[in-house]
């Protein structure tokens, strides 16, 4: 097989390691940048302009490029019939999704929102959790995201980066939509949500840095999501709580926990040591390879993506506007 991987920043250079190396996937790289060690010890041929590459020879591809151009080049590759994994967030706004959408469902193509979270064992436990009602009906969900966005890559400038930077689409809610993401996996659409978001930190950035959010989901859930730039001291979980139990997940000890009201103790329900999270990247190229060779649906296909962007949007706008948004 052979991909084409748009973009070679930091998940992009991910991408095309576990392409070529994991799966032997010829690999064509679209970069303004002089190809290096990597591309080269790899063998990736490098174009510099996606309308150069012989999309006859090519199998699929990944969108890896910044926020902005999301869509743009998912558009250009869904009138190509090129099946696709695209990057997290589907965008920064709402222009040309539902076009995209079109396309993708005429084209009868197969794509991946590249949400890595969904394939972490621990988000798999609770969703299997939460399919077996093992807490009872769920009445309220916190979840918080917080990190130092200066140590995302100590070898970058962050302020460079496409996360500090408005223009590109950055900022916390959208690239930290991951935690979006699975909540709308767990307890489907939203009805309405009330949010303070903004800059608030002492970071050299132009983007939001920080957003306490209160979601409501159509199903009567509410959930507190707490999401920022700035904590020097990670931290990462997911506290359900329902009207039997409560599931407790900490992300950064990789450990996910079930409370039980009648008997009043806690259960470990999975707990991995020394858990390498670049296995979650492996395993959604191998489920959307899997997807590809069966022509089904995957699990996270980009009409997912629309509706979560719209809780970011709707986020967004809400801190804005100071009022709660029906959705």
């Amino acid at each position: 097989m052979k991909a084409l991987v748009v973009g070679y920043g930091s998940i992009g250079k991910r991408h095309i390691e576990n392409l070529s190396d994991l799966f032997k996937i010829s690999v064509t790289v679209c970069t303004n940048r002089k190809p290096d060690y990597f591309l080269k010890k790899r063998k990736c041929d490098v174009i510099k302009n996606i309308q150069d590459c012989v999309f006859d020879n090519i199998d699929f591809a990944i969108i890896a490029n910044e926020s902005y151009l999301h869509v743009k080049t998912a558009l250009f590759l869904a009138n190509k019939k090129i099946p696709f994994i695209l990057e997290k967030p589907l965008s920064y706004q709402m222009n040309n999704i539902k076009k995209l959408n079109n396309i993708i469902k005429k084209n009868h193509l197969v794509t991946l929102m590249a949400c890595n979270l969904r394939f972490h064992p621990c988000l798999m436990k609770i969703k299997d959790l939460l399919n077996d009602k093992k807490i009872g009906k769920i009445i309220s969900v916190k979840v918080e995201n917080g990190s130092y966005l200066p140590e995302w890559h100590p070898n970058e400038n962050y302020r460079k980066s496409y996360a500090s930077r408005k223009e590109l689409g950055g900022g916390v809610v959208l690239t930290s939509i991951h935690e979006i993401d699975y909540l709308y996996w767990f307890f489907g659409n939203i009805k309405e949500v009330v949010s303070i978001t903004g800059k608030f930190s002492n970071l050299d950035i132009n983007s939001n840095d920080l957003s306490s959010s209160l979601l409501r989901f159509k199903n009567n859930v509410v959930s507190e999501l707490h999401l920022d730039y700035f904590q020097q001291s990670p931290a990462r979980s997911c506290k359900i709580i329902g009207t039997t139990g409560i599931i407790y997940c900490d992300i950064q000890s990789n450990a996910v926990k079930i409370f039980n009201m009648k008997t009043k103790r806690w259960k470990q329900e999975i707990c991995l040591l020394n858990y390498d999270i670049s296995s979650t990247y492996k395993d959604e190229i191998k489920h959307f390879l899997d997807c590809l060779e069966k022509n089904k649906k995957t699990i996270n296909p980009v009409i997912d993506g629309e509706k979560v962007l719209q809780i970011a949007l709707a986020i967004l706008k809400s801190s804005k506007l100071k009022k709660m948004i029906k959705i």
